[in-house]
């Protein structure tokens, strides 16, 4: 049988299917007229392959041609939150169970090609999330998955290779793993740490690493940036402390990554801090920057204004920011709330580059009690 392979171009989500679809061997998956219904329904039945006999491409096309319509050539706009929020998901089922998964290593590298495809979807969405989707999951899980999409913009500014990349972003994931059934309980106390409590914080990167090894993670560059996310070169970190001798770069911009979305987090004891206040504490401790360079790819990366970012503009409304500032232009934002403090009835993108729409501070989340969603911002590329 003449067969013609399919690509996520052949299809339209939530349309009937034009054509008989086939696995490689010629064994019938779908029927003509079923309907692939979700954008991860059309991956997983991908990953698996399919194939249509050329013949019935050909009468199909011939057949739409004689009523005058088009032949679906190529599905909906790809959503980074989508990615994100699977993300989120699978990474949750894989760390509560790892020890028991089959082929763990394998399925933790999946959740990192899905977030490095939402990060190329769109860089601006995928930094978004880290403020503005913060329901995606539970604080353990969803920190990861913001610890590992901050470092991933980090190692590509600075041109870490792919293989580098991979274990950045695969640490980030899986470096909490030691207290995973601890840290949201920790991260919700508002009366100080029992000494249980603190041994338990103390101990999990090595715990960490102990539950990695367990489930056939072998990869070594990984290991140690897990082992040595809280370690500082003065001495001053754990479980280690003194004598480590110098930190890998990548297991530092593990370190910074993961101190900053703490920082930007949404906390029941403490009010949230802002990314510009959050990314000076984080890069400039003591006043000074612990890492200059790196300090600096954290600032060209996520900027005093990060997308999600909210801000008062000069005109007084107040809005979010949607896209980066780059050398070449300013941020872009979209402007929520009026100058009198009321609602607009659409999100406004302004440009601050004009005077009346430039940037004249950062705005706390805590004093914003209006509620949208990011698709509203950005449309289908950050669709649920």
């Amino acid at each position: 049988m003449d067969q013609k392979n399919l690509t996520v171009a052949d299809f339209l989500i939530g349309h009937p299917l034009p054509w008989d679809v086939y696995t490689e061997g010629d064994k019938l998956l779908l029927r003509r007229g079923q309907i692939v219904q979700s954008v991860e329904q059309l991956h997983k039945l991908l990953e698996r392959g399919l194939y249509i006999n050329r013949s019935s491409e050909e009468a199909t096309q011939a057949a739409a041609k004689a009523h005058e319509r088009p032949v679906p050539k190529k599905a909906e706009t790809p959503s980074a939150l989508h990615f994100i929020n699977l993300a989120n998901k699978r990474l949750e089922r894989l760390l509560y169970n790892l020890v028991n998964e089959d082929g763990a290593q394998e399925k933790l590298l999946e959740v990192v090609k899905a977030l490095n495809h939402a990060v190329n979807i769109n860089s601006d969405v995928a930094l978004a999330s880290v403020l503005l989707n913060q329901d995606a999951a539970n604080y353990a899980v969803r920190h990861s998955v913001d610890t590992a999409i901050v470092a991933l913009h980090v190692a590509r500014a600075m041109k870490k290779t792919p293989d580098e990349m991979q274990a950045i972003m695969a640490a980030a994931l899986t470096m909490n793993i030691g207290m995973l059934r601890q840290q949201d309980h920790l991260e919700s106390k508002s009366e100080p740490l029992t000494e249980k409590e603190n041994d338990i914080i103390r101990h999990h990167p090595q715990e960490s690493v102990a539950i990695l090894r367990q489930a056939g993670i072998s990869d070594p560059e990984w290991l140690s940036y897990v082992l040595l996310h809280h370690e500082n070169e003065d001495g001053s970190g754990y479980p280690l402390g003194t004598g480590i001798g110098d930190i890998p770069q990548n297991a530092r911009i593990v370190a910074m990554a993961d101190r900053y979305c703490a920082a930007v987090s949404h906390r029941k004891y403490r009010k949230t801090l802002m990314p510009n206040a959050s990314l000076r504490d984080v890069l400039m401790a003591g006043g000074k920057a612990s890492d200059p360079m790196l300090a600096a790819y954290f600032i060209k990366e996520l900027g005093m204004y990060p997308p999600g970012a909210f801000v008062r503009l000069q005109n007084e409304e107040i809005a979010v920011v949607t896209k980066r500032a780059t050398a070449e232009e300013l941020a872009i934002v979209h402007a929520f709330i009026g100058p009198r403090n009321s609602a607009l009835s659409i999100p406004l993108q302004r440009e601050t580059a004009k005077k009346a729409f430039a940037i004249r501070e950062a705005v706390s989340s805590d004093q914003i009690t209006l509620r949208f969603s990011m698709h509203q911002l950005w449309g289908d590329v950050a669709a649920p």
